[in-house]
């Protein structure tokens, strides 16, 4: 794993988010070892080919996992954005709620079920449909 995902997971105030955080990185980097990691507006997120398909951050709640084009994967348990874009998103408040087989799930359609975000400035705020 990256530093600076590991530097962000270790920067979590408690042990539990801690441990989420861990998780849902070893599970993201064994699923989507293709996709490039980076901190991207201050939180873990991977790339394939430049285009953002998933990512964790703290949020008041709890640990908020968000696939970017989430909303077209048709699974009950994320649960869409503001619906200007196509996020679709759960929190997680342990580690234990992390199924590893939806999370094999979730990310095996992130790769083939991609919206365009690389490119929405280029396009003026439109979405268009990659895969």
């Amino acid at each position: 794993m990256m530093s600076d995902i590991e530097a962000y997971n270790e920067s979590q105030e408690t042990d539990v988010d801690r441990l989420v955080c861990e998780t849902l990185a070893k599970v993201i980097r064994k699923h989507l070892p293709e996709a490039e990691c980076k901190i991207w507006h201050r939180h873990p997120v991977w790339f394939l080919d430049g285009n953002p398909i998933v990512g964790y951050s703290k949020q008041k709640a709890g640990i908020r996992l968000m696939f970017w084009s989430g909303a077209s994967f048709d699974e009950d348990k994320l649960q869409p954005g503001t619906g200007k874009f196509k996020d679709a998103s759960v929190i997680f408040t342990q580690a234990d709620q992390i199924k590893v087989t939806e999370l094999k799930r979730w990310i095996k359609k992130s790769k083939t079920i991609q919206w365009d975000y690389k490119n929405i400035v280029k396009r003026k705020g439109k979405l268009v449909r990659l895969v």
